[in-house]
């Protein structure tokens, strides 16, 4: 999902929407987009017009074939602009789609190999399944922080900051990714006993 559309804009069947996409300039140069309300199958839309909001850089502007007034474009309202996989934009290394991420399986790996001589299987030297990525968080407009993945375990949520410190492997193909905990970190949502 690229955005999702809020409301009606202007009076000629333009929406507003939210958008999902860290690249909205190469939406104007689309010819056509998909809709889906819901998880309903999303349907092809030509589009007319792209641009983004001047004063919300976060919201831009549709306008699409067969949308004409304030009614047709309100019945746009909450719908999902999607695109398929194949015209997503290249993302530079290090950097993931939410898409991507979640359903991911991660394992936690040992900060520092032990210094005893031990066979290569050891089960303290294996990697550790903690659980599934859920979903990403990112901090609020304007505010600097670290998106953190939430990760389904066992015993409850956990958050980890998707940082290079932190997640050392993320092999999206694989749906892996390979962490080292912060002292600490995993015992946070452990119950008191």
């Amino acid at each position: 999902m690229i955005a999702r559309i809020l409301r009606p804009r202007g009076n000629k069947g333009e929406v507003l929407a939210e958008l999902f996409t860290d690249f909205p300039e190469r939406l104007a140069s689309l010819s056509k987009i998909y809709l889906r309300t819901g998880h309903g199958e999303p349907c092809s839309v030509e589009l007319r017009n792209f641009w983004v909001d001047r004063n919300h850089p976060e919201s831009g502007i549709f306008h699409l074939e067969g949308c004409a007034s304030i009614d047709d474009a309100e019945k746009l309202r909450g719908q999902e602009v999607l695109l398929p996989f194949s015209e997503r934009a290249v993302l530079p290394v290090g950097k993931y789609f939410v898409s991507d991420l979640i359903g991911c399986s991660v394992f936690e790996t040992p900060a520092a190999q032990s210094k005893l001589a031990s066979p290569a299987c050891e089960l303290e030297t294996a990697p550790r399944v903690i659980g599934t990525v859920r979903d990403v968080f990112f901090p609020g407009e304007g505010l600097a922080g670290t998106p953190l993945l939430q990760v389904e375990t066992p015993g409850g949520e956990l958050l980890i900051p998707l940082a290079e410190e932190i997640c050392r492997s993320v092999d999206v193909a694989g749906r892996r990714i390979d962490v080292t905990l912060p002292e600490g970190l995993s015992s946070l949502n452990t119950p008191e006993q």
